[in-house]
């Protein structure tokens, strides 16, 4: 094997993309200098014993974003509700068109409605902020103007030539009105009243700061063009907008903690109230009677005793005491019907 040193190996290769390609020309005594890491070939290869199989290609799967709006699109990554108004706006027209060109009722136009509806919420939360100061939390003002976006894209139309923005705030903002319209108010009146309760509050602001007073009903209803009697169905109707809890208890902050409640401090009907007026009646006319019988009446209705039992104490009969009574009860009934 000496002479082997003294030569050149060749070597040829059998594999089929390689074949009657010449292997490079190495010395065996530097073999061990020139060997580097093992690449990957597929398995089986004979030009490469012992090496690692080459895994396969991974398949490619594409998201449902890329799936069915990138071949139009090019959507940004992260949440599209934070993009600028420029781009939201040049997008939205895309995804309009990406919109007008599927079916609906498919997987791909569902997602691409609510594309729409994501990239352009800031529409909705700009017009909920006009009415921060209701009553109602600010999520479910979103979520009803959210309603009137979803119905603004399907709505819209491009071919009309208006931008979207212009085209959704309306139908945005009136939603939000219709849901305060229908909720907010305690006992539900009619429309008529409803708006008649804005312009009254609006003609009431103006008319204060022109006469720096109040304004009566017969001015107000000069302002507004209608009658008085309009004017003061429309304020009775303002009491409805809203209620308070009979059951409510007065807040702490108000220094008021230890109050009773609003139904504890409410009036009633007193039935002695009409008690108080026969008393008030009768005092003249029993003042009037004699002696003995006013002395009957007091055992009678002051002391509870039985018609026996004033018998007894005055020394007559019970059969007495009966006609006595009868007698007396109907002067004064008739004195107090002749009052009336």
């Amino acid at each position: 094997m000496s002479h082997i040193g003294a030569k050149r190996i060749i070597g040829t290769c059998n594999h089929p993309g390689r074949a009657g390609r010449a292997r490079r020309n190495v010395r065996p005594d530097r073999l061990w200098r020139r060997r580097k890491p093992q690449r990957e070939a597929p398995e089986g290869d004979p030009c490469h014993p012992g090496s690692t199989p080459r895994a396969p290609p991974r398949a490619v799967v594409s998201s449902p974003r890329s799936a069915v709006v990138d071949p139009v699109v090019d959507l940004p990554d992260g949440p599209l509700d934070r993009i600028g108004p420029v781009d939201a706006r040049a997008l939205s027209k895309q995804l309009f068109v990406r919109l007008s060109e599927l079916e609906e009722g498919t997987h791909e136009y569902a997602y691409v409605r609510n594309t729409l509806v994501e990239l352009n919420l800031a529409l909705v939360r700009f017009a909920a902020a006009r009415f921060g100061t209701r009553s109602e939390p600010m999520e479910d003002i979103v979520q009803v103007g959210t309603i009137g976006l979803i119905k603004a894209i399907d709505r819209f139309e491009l071919t009309r030539g208006v931008e979207f923005p212009t085209f959704a705030m309306p139908t945005i903002i009136g939603e939000i009105k219709r849901f305060f319209r229908d909720t907010s108010w305690s006992v539900h009146v009619p429309r008529r009243l409803q708006e008649l309760r804005l312009e009254l509050a609006r003609a009431g602001d103006a008319l204060a700061q022109r006469l720096d007073r109040a304004p009566t009903v017969a001015e107000l209803a000069e302002e507004l063009g209608i009658a008085p009697e309009e004017v003061v169905e429309g304020m009775a109707a303002s009491n409805a907008y809203t209620a308070t809890s009979l059951d409510a208890r007065p807040d702490e902050e108000d220094g008021a903690g230890g109050e009773a409640a609003l139904a504890d401090r409410l009036g009633y009907e007193d039935d002695g109230l009409t008690g108080i007026e026969y008393i008030a009646s009768l005092k003249p006319m029993i003042a009037s009677l004699p002696a003995r019988e006013r002395h009957i009446l007091s055992l009678r209705f002051v002391s509870g005793l039985t018609q026996s039992e004033i018998g007894a104490e005055l020394g007559i009969s019970q059969m007495h005491v009966s006609r006595l009574l009868a007698r007396t009860l109907g002067r004064l009934r008739r004195g107090l019907t002749l009052e009336e």
